[in-house]
C-alpha cells in the first residue's frame, strides 16, 4: 500500500517501509508505556489515598479493549 505521505514530492523519498515500521513500533511502544504508567499511578493513588480514580481504569480499559479488538481483526483478516 501506498502511504500518502510518499506522494508528496519532498517527502517522497523520506517515506519507506522502514519509516512506517518504526513509526508503528514506536505507536506501539509509546501505548504500552501509556498504559503501565495508568495502573501506575491508580495503584499508588489507591494504596496512598484508598481513592479508585475511575479516568485511569478508563484509559486502561481502553487500550485493552482496542488492542483485543486489532488483534482479532488482524488475526481473521490478514
Amino acid at each position: 500500500m501506498i502511504h500518502p505521505l510518499s506522494r508528496i514530492p519532498i517527502l517522497g523519498g523520506l517515506v519507506d517501509e522502514r519509516f512506517l515500521d518504526h513509526r508503528r513500533r514506536a505507536s506501539s511502544v509509546a501505548g504500552i508505556v501509556t498504559v503501565i504508567l495508568a495502573v501506575v499511578f491508580f495503584e499508588y493513588r489507591y494504596f496512598r489515598y484508598r481513592v479508585w480514580d475511575w479516568d485511569l481504569v478508563l484509559v486502561v480499559l481502553t487500550f485493552v479493549v482496542i488492542k483485543t479488538a486489532l488483534f482479532a481483526w488482524y488475526r481473521f483478516n490478514d
